[in-house]
């Protein structure tokens, strides 16, 4: 992992076409702007993660409903 500090209106530039840019500090947040084409996602990791486990628990979920309704029949 790369570490690198920024100051407020900084930005750093990854692969020519993405920009981000520490928009504003406050305290333990910052605000981050990010510029990217279109058809690059730009996702929260706790978004995808959380996704991620209730995709899992749904497919868990649903494999149990069929052992119920295969049993019930």
């Amino acid at each position: 992992m790369l570490v690198l500090t920024r100051k407020e209106n900084e930005s750093l530039i990854i692969n020519e076409n993405i920009e981000i840019t520490v928009l504003g500090i406050d305290g333990d947040q910052i605000k981050l702007g990010i510029k990217a084409p279109k058809e690059i996602p730009i996702l929260r990791k706790e978004i995808v993660i959380k996704t991620e486990n209730e995709n899992f628990s749904a497919l868990n979920t649903n494999m149990n409903l069929e052992k119920f309704f295969k049993e019930n029949r």
